[in-house]
């Protein structure tokens, strides 16, 4: 599973990659996570407001922190 979190350093962008990893590790799902801060890349999928979370290549969410059991509910399927 890949999980990429998009944003270019806002204390959301940083909270939202705690909180992901968190949620992996709480719930044992082996997953590469990344942190992309290239704007062209973020531009790529489309997300116009950041932080953004993609699971798989699909923008799970933008402009926001999704709940832990958003992520949770994401990362097990």
């Amino acid at each position: 599973m890949k999980i990429e979190i998009l944003g270019v350093g806002c204390a959301k962008c940083h909270k939202l990659e705690e909180l992901v990893r968190e949620v992996a590790k709480k719930e044992g799902v082996n997953a590469e996570i990344s942190k992309v801060e290239d704007f062209k890349k973020i531009m790529n999928y489309g997300v116009m407001t950041t932080p953004a979370l993609v699971v798989n290549g699909e923008v799970k969410a933008a402009g926001k922190i999704p709940s832990e059991d958003q992520i949770k509910g994401w990362i097990k399927d």
